[in-house]
């Protein structure tokens, strides 16, 4: 199929970017295009003005600093698969960005593109909210910070206005000392998840630091906080990782559909969430 009819510009400036946004309520951004024109074609997105913000100066580049990774907008997801420098600050996000579609949709598609296209069963909108990260925003009303728990509203709903941009996406270098682990379900390799869980553990000697979340169970990637709850405050023995795991299970709010019945999710959901946090366990010092 083909899209229906759209004006495009190309600006060169941020600042023209958003102008363009704020003057026309249809326009949509286009940085990869590998979720938003496939959606074009099928008629599922029609929007009246594409903005191509592949030539806007300063939205490329990787950092890494201040206790953060930052991922500019025109970041590809190869590129940030293939830092080491990141790879060395956080190596989760190699680990979570090898289940990401396949490598020529990575070598084209943006990092910050998926964020913003917020599927719920994406990997990256999961990895962002599972190490508390956030996102830049840019409108005519200046920069603002949103944090991953308040970015992701719904499936493919995010908090930011129509009038912004997303320039950057920050993802916290992962403490001294915390095991992590990614654990994914899919029907084949590259799709997106029937469900998938992320884990960060770092151990203590009172209380331990738990955070653990899911993709492909809900409207949105979620955080299992009952069964960080339970951990937290556990001896991380395998009966503690059991009782997790069955905690975890209520966070599974997605309907039947054709991949999965909402009973097998949760069944799903808990086989994950053991390997996960045991797959963290070992890697934690």
């Amino acid at each position: 199929m083909k899209p229906s009819l759209f004006a495009y510009d190309a600006p060169r400036t941020l600042d023209e970017a958003i102008a363009l946004l704020a003057g026309d309520p249809g326009a949509m951004v286009l940085a990869g295009g590998q979720s938003l024109v496939p959606a074009m074609n099928l008629r599922l997105a029609a929007p009246g003005r594409l903005v191509d913000i592949q030539h806007v100066e300063g939205l490329r580049g990787i950092t890494v600093g201040e206790g953060r990774i930052t991922v500019r907008a025109m970041v590809r997801h190869r590129e940030l698969e293939l830092s080491a420098e990141a790879h060395r600050a956080n190596p989760l996000i190699r680990a979570v960005m090898a289940h990401v579609a396949h490598i020529p949709i990575r070598n084209r598609g943006t990092v910050v593109g998926s964020l913003c296209h917020a599927d719920a069963a994406a990997e990256m909108p999961m990895l962002l909210l599972l190490t508390d990260g956030s996102v830049v925003a840019q409108g005519p009303e200046g920069r603002r910070e949103i944090a991953a728990r308040d970015f992701f509203a719904f499936h493919m709903t995010t908090s930011r206005r129509q009038d912004e941009i997303v320039t950057e996406a920050r993802f916290p270098v992962l403490p001294e000392g915390a095991g992590w682990a990614f654990e994914e379900f899919a029907r084949r390799r590259g799709d997106y998840a029937v469900a998938a869980v992320g884990a960060v553990i770092r151990r203590g000697t009172v209380r331990h630091a738990v955070s653990l979340a899911a993709c492909g169970i809900a409207a949105r990637p979620v955080r299992l906080e009952a069964a960080e709850a339970l951990l937290s405050d556990s001896d991380l023995s395998e009966g503690a990782i059991r009782a997790a795991a069955e905690a975890a299970k209520a966070a599974v709010t997605a309907p039947d559909d054709l991949h999965a019945t909402t009973g097998y999710r949760r069944h799903l959901l808990a086989g994950l969430v053991r390997r996960a946090v045991a797959g963290a366990l070992s890697r934690a010092s």
